[in-house]
């Protein structure tokens, strides 16, 4: 497939650019399995639409305030976002892959100027990302929570407030290393989880460190060609124990976000789902590819974007597109801040 057949109109306006008063205020689109038409509700009635048996399976990856403010000692202000740590966080001299934003990009040697009197020095540049050593006297992500601010999504177009240092958070985020949130979580309150316990229905966590590249564009047309950015993360063998009893009761995995969808299937590439400890580049965009879950919960995601192509690859491209083009017309709000929708694979036919 093309690029351009993942694309839709997207109004401005509909792109939220603050969290609802309530985690858990937010709608939800549901396309469920046996008919195409969806239904529009509240991301309250989530408990009310999962059965008793089910597991619901989130992110626990925290958020850190990745961004920081820089200038060259040679002159000229840096934008620093310390995509992943590479050395040992707690050390005083540590490094890290960092996105830069400056009027000429940095070079190897550079030495750039930190507040609080600290420095940092360009190591080398891998393709988009630069290697830089943090000097500092203090563990590196100890100056990150006193000096970094927290890094909101780009389309989000306003400084970041007081707010959103509890909002852009899940309130099971306990594994510090993402530069963004799985959003989809961003839905739960603790009332939420405890409704859905009583329901009969359980949790489970896997962690995947969400990184920048989830904002990058896809550049090729067709996105056979299109190399997915690489991300940290663990799935654990309780939880591959748990899914096993969970499916032979006859309950079904329901995932909450494109990142434990694609934890869960990096887990299960070679056909059986087993623990896994490391980097996954995986990219979902074919429906066989899905071997583990039964339903996702996820936000609304950009035109052309590999978060699109992977609900389009397990809900069928045409179902999807056309719930996008009713969440629209709705007036649903999209993206980070924004509404939910409950998707399950199109069942086929007899």
């Amino acid at each position: 497939m093309n690029l351009a057949d993942f694309d839709f109109d997207l109004p401005e306006e509909l792109i939220a650019q603050q969290p609802l008063p309530e985690r858990s205020g937010g709608r939800l689109l549901v396309l469920p399995e046996s008919v195409a038409v969806c239904t529009h509700q509240l991301v309250t009635d989530l408990p009310d639409l999962l059965r008793s048996g089910d597991l619901l399976v989130l992110n626990n990856t925290r958020v850190y305030p990745a961004r920081l403010a820089g200038q060259k000692t040679t002159g000229g202000k840096v934008e620093i976002l310390v995509e992943r740590i590479i050395s040992d966080p707690t050390a005083t001299t540590a490094s890290a892959l960092c996105l830069c934003r400056a009027s000429k990009a940095p070079r190897a040697g550079t030495l750039i100027e930190l507040e609080g009197g600290y420095r940092a020095e360009v190591v080398s540049r891998r393709d988009t990302l630069f290697e830089i050593q943090f000097l500092l006297d203090v563990p590196l992500l100890d100056f990150l929570e006193r000096y970094g601010a927290l890094p909101l999504p780009p389309y989000i177009k306003r400084d970041v407030e007081v707010q959103d240092k509890e909002r852009y958070q899940t309130v099971f985020a306990t594994e510090t290393g993402a530069v963004a949130a799985p959003t989809a979580g961003l839905h739960f309150d603790n009332k939420l989880l405890e409704r859905c316990k009583t329901m009969g229905v359980t949790t489970a966590h896997i962690t995947l460190h969400v990184g920048a590249g989830t904002f990058l564009p896809v550049r090729d047309d067709d996105i056979d060609n299109h190399q997915m950015h690489a991300e940290k993360m663990h799935v654990s063998a309780e939880l591959c124990e748990q899914i096993k009893q969970v499916k032979q009761r006859g309950g079904r995995v329901i995932a909450v976000g494109t990142t434990v969808v694609r934890a869960l299937e990096a887990a299960a590439s070679d056909g059986v789902l087993q623990p896994f400890d490391g980097d996954t580049r995986l990219f979902l965009k074919r429906a066989d590819q899905f071997r583990v879950i039964d339903g996702m919960l996820t936000n609304f995601h950009l035109p052309k974007s590999t978060l699109l192509m992977l609900v389009c690859a397990y809900g069928g491209r045409d179902r999807v597109l056309e719930a996008y083009r009713q969440a629209v017309a709705n007036g649903y709000r999209f993206f980070s801040y924004g509404d939910a929708m409950l998707l399950f694979a199109e069942k086929e036919s007899n």
